[in-house]
């Protein structure tokens, strides 16, 4: 099978360098080290539709990332596209919000189960700092618990020391706890008693790096009954799982109801827009935050929102991505058991992490991660990866040959660490 070259990728990023600081800077780019080896990735995207997408060199790919989420129901989408456009030509960034904004508020509160509000913003870490903020607005205390891994955004107090220009001051009202651990957050209630405003977390454990672990059995109904019992608002980041379990919520697929929800990355496939929804009794904290942005209520992408959540709906898109993704895990799974590899896929098939037994360095899921780039089959070797309602059989298929092609390679490369 032949391997992708990126000779105009190169000469691109060589321009890109002299005069944007890292070239592509953060997860989309180089400079984030995880496209290892560099050489196997492209840089740029020439065209994108349906779940494939086009470099400058002119290489087509399957793309398992989706824009790391956002392209649920497939890239250029016709009907979304066209809801936009209609919209473009009447207005979009306005001194006063379209009607369209009370639509999708309207349409998110007919969807998700723990919506009886809407707010909008653009990226997902505008959603989860205003759910910090509206959780402190309305207990009037300090401290946020999150769990080991979990990954909101990239305002300071979302990170760690150690992540340059971020000091101890920005963190220390944060507490971290391992997920799935009762006890532990027992503990925490305990020793912070009556300081704690709200606990964030995803959906289950997706984060970066590891193997993805669901939530144990009753974990998260303890974990409201505990938030209720201490006054304590439950903030679920759904930015990147939201729409892929479950129209009405992640916090509805695995069985309780949030205070607070956020939603970004499948909420207009592709176009820049996120939501806050929340539980009525926080509504005065919600009125009280100062929230805005220049770009929050713009009509476009509110158009293609509408839309989105529309076919969503009438296609049941969490479905299709659960049976496109069990196809897909079960193909590569018994592939690479076919070659002397024990592939694992774990966390929710519809946006699974995949990483390699014995390889607790990644080093060998990175070699073929990269074969696979070069076969036209764009996946992560470090994150989630995201299907989408596009995917076709075929190019499962597809996804499967370069699979057999590039565990051939890796066990070539590496014969003595075969079973």
């Amino acid at each position: 099978m032949q391997r992708y070259q990126y000779p105009k990728n190169r000469e691109l990023f060589e321009r890109a360098v002299k005069v944007i600081p890292a070239g592509i800077p953060g997860h989309l780019g180089p400079a984030s080290g995880c496209f290892i080896p560099v050489s196997a990735y492209p840089f740029f995207c020439e065209k994108a539709e349906g779940t494939y997408f086009w470099d400058v060199d002119g290489n087509r790919f399957i793309d398992y990332m989706c824009a790391y989420g956002p392209n649920i129901l497939g890239y250029n989408h016709p009907e979304v596209d066209a809801a936009a456009r209609a919209q473009m030509e009447k207005a979009n960034c306005t001194t006063v919000p379209a009607p369209l904004m009370i639509e999708l508020a309207e349409l998110l509160v007919d969807t998700v189960d723990s919506a009886d509000w809407a707010m909008f913003a653009k990226n997902g870490g505008d959603v989860t700092n205003l759910a910090m903020l509206t959780a402190r607005a309305a207990t009037g205390r300090k401290k946020i618990v999150k769990f080991v891994g979990g990954y909101h955004g990239v305002l300071p107090w979302m990170l760690d020391v150690g992540y340059p220009g971020v000091l101890y001051e920005d963190i220390e009202n944060i507490i971290t706890i391992p997920f799935n651990n009762v006890e532990i957050f027992k503990r925490v209630l305990a020793e912070h008693h009556g300081d704690i405003a709200g606990v964030i977390s995803t959906p289950y454990d997706h984060q970066a790096m590891n193997e993805n672990h669901l939530p144990a059995e009753g974990f998260w109904s303890e974990v409201r009954q505990l938030c209720t019992a201490n006054g304590i608002v439950l903030i679920l980041d759904d930015v990147r799982c939201g729409f892929r379990l479950d129209l009405r919520g992640s916090d509805y697929h695995y069985g309780f109801r949030a205070d607070l929800i956020c939603f970004c990355k499948a909420l207009a496939n592709g176009y820049s827009i996120s939501a806050l929804c929340g539980d009525e009794s926080l509504r005065p904290a919600i009125s009280s935050v100062f929230a805005t942005g220049s770009y929050w209520l713009s009509a476009v992408p509110i158009a293609a929102a509408i839309r989105c959540i529309e076919i969503m709906r009438e296609i049941d898109a969490p479905q299709i991505m659960k049976h496109i993704g069990d196809k897909f895990a079960d193909g590569l799974i018994n592939i690479a058991d076919e070659h002397g590899f024990e592939l694992r896929v774990t966390g929710e098939r519809a946006m699974p992490i995949l990483t390699l037994g014995d390889d607790e360095s990644n080093f060998l899921l990175q070699e073929w991660v990269a074969e696979m780039v070069m076969r036209g089959i764009f996946l992560a070797n470090h994150h989630n990866i995201f299907m989408n309602c596009a995917v076709s059989d075929e190019d499962l298929e597809q996804t499967f040959a370069a699979a057999h092609d590039a565990f051939e390679t890796v066990r070539k490369n590496h014969p003595e660490m075969y079973r």
